[in-house]
């Protein structure tokens, strides 16, 4: 009799695991892959861990530990990770613009594809949340509570808006020595907060700030931070740096915005949060060689597979998540950590005991939505038959963001 007994899952999953590592080019170089999940998954966490939705029996409003515990400030050295984002960013990019040009492909082409697999998720969340708010009104909800909602929704747009503007100077950016937008972000900082210039002229660091990661990217892929001594030089001045800021020059220690504080780090960014951005950079480099070698496990290099596969749909969606299980357990009562104000820490108690929920949450909105990353709902995506997202990272690195 023929035995029909299924595979053990762990078994099943192993094997997977091990189909993805073999298809996948010894060239490629997993180190990237990594960081970049761990940017977005830091983005994620951090979000989810300083970030509440009070209820006040009127409505939700926005509130952050960070405002009523300052002593938590370390949170958000470890879970602001944008930079790391950017630095893998500009290196893909410029090396996927570099391979474009040896093959001749016109560089609108080069950037409609790019943009293309950058925005095409972005669809699903306008349209859902705009039928979510106009619902909300017609049955009466509170307008300030719909715009709470919306707004968190829509937050991770500004840095897509940010990315794209930065991909699409990939041409001029691929040889610029980060020392200048460095120096374009200090003299702003210079002219805002030394001399009293006005605040406007911070929104020109949106795009000088996020450049000095970008063009270190760009820098990586001329093979000019290849020596351990550039990444221990970058994290020991970029900490130090930071840490003069804070202490001397009166910015402030968190690395996000906090909720009624007349400086944020972040929005837009400053100086210090580009000195600490360095510091992370920095450090990502000296951790390449470590995460090649973990990366050599096949179910390790399956799991940063997916989440680079999935990763706009993730970074998209997990502030959607967060608010579902927030609306949801309304249906409850006041839950702490969820509904309660951020000030002590049996919230911060409660809201880790709500982590497993939120990701439980983003897995519905992944399931629902994750189609629109990969250009339709209706293929499977090619990693699961085994078959890595990106076969050839010297040719195809810009495959995802």
């Amino acid at each position: 009799m023929t035995d029909v007994t299924p595979a053990h899952p762990r078994g099943a999953l192993r094997a997977a695991a091990a189909r993805i590592d073999a298809a996948t080019p010894a060239s490629r170089d997993r180190a990237v892959d990594a960081l970049r999940a761990l940017a977005i998954l830091g983005v994620v966490l951090g979000h989810w861990l300083v970030t509440a939705l009070v209820s006040d029996g009127g409505g939700l409003h926005t509130a952050s530990p960070l405002q009523h515990m300052p002593r938590l400030a370390p949170v958000s050295w470890a879970f602001q990770t944008l930079a790391v984002f950017f630095l893998v960013g500009g290196h893909v990019a410029t090396r996927g613009w570099a391979a474009a040009r040896d093959r001749g492909t016109p560089y609108r082409r080069w950037l409609a594809a790019r943009l293309g697999r950058l925005f095409r998720p972005v669809v699903a969340v306008l349209a859902l949340w705009a039928v979510i708010a106009v619902l909300l009104f017609l049955t009466g909800a509170d307008h300030g509570t719909v715009r709470t909602l919306v707004k968190l929704a829509l937050s991770p747009l500004w840095f897509l808006l940010v990315f794209a503007a930065l991909t699409a100077a990939t041409p001029l950016l691929a040889r610029l020595h980060p020392l200048w937008p460095l120096a374009v972000v200090l003299h702003v900082d210079l002219l805002r907060f030394g001399l009293g210039g006005p605040s406007w002229l911070g929104w020109i660091d949106l795009a000088a700030g996020w450049a000095v990661p970008y063009t270190l990217g760009a820098a990586w892929t001329r093979g000019e931070l290849e020596h351990r001594g550039v990444g221990w030089a970058l994290f020991a001045g970029g900490t130090a740096a930071t840490a003069a800021l804070v202490a001397w020059a009166g910015y402030p220690a968190s690395m996000v915005g906090v909720p009624g504080a007349p400086v944020s780090n972040l929005d837009p960014p400053t100086l210090a949060a580009v000195t600490f951005g360095l510091a992370q950079c920095g450090l990502a480099l000296l951790l390449r060689e470590r995460l090649r070698r973990a990366l050599r496990r096949p179910v390790a290099w399956a799991a940063v597979a997916l989440v680079n596969l999935f990763a706009m749909t993730i970074f998209l969606w997990h502030q959607t998540a967060m608010m579902a299980t927030t609306v949801t357990g309304l249906l409850a009562g006041r839950l702490p950590g969820l509904h309660t104000l951020p000030d002590g820490p049996d919230w911060v108690a409660a809201r880790l005991v709500w982590l497993p929920v939120f990701a439980l949450f983003l897995g519905v909105c992944w399931a629902a939505f994750h189609g629109f990353e990969r250009g339709g709902g209706h293929r499977r995506p090619r990693v699961v038959r085994g078959h890595h997202p990106r076969p050839r990272a010297t040719t195809k690195g810009a495959r995802h963001v």
